[in-house]
């Protein structure tokens, strides 16, 4: 009965992905849950970066939607 199990623990584990896979997953996440994090708090690093709400017409150039980029 017991190797039964055990054949069934190797076939499990060897269709798994190794540990270190998880624990880059793992590592990864925690990277961009800090960064989001960061972001977040420091909010845009542009001057007049606004949304992508087309309904928002502060700051638009007269003539056309610039989006501040001056002509380029």
């Amino acid at each position: 009965m017991n190797e039964q199990f055990g054949r069934a623990g190797t076939a499990l584990r060897s269709a798994l992905p190794p540990p270190r896979f998880f624990g880059f997953l793992l590592v990864l996440a925690v990277v961009f849950a800090v960064a989001y994090g960061v972001g977040s708090a420091v909010g845009p690093v542009a001057p007049d970066m606004r949304g992508s709400d087309p309904e928002s017409s502060v700051g638009d150039a007269p003539g056309g939607d610039s989006h501040g980029t001056h002509g380029r």
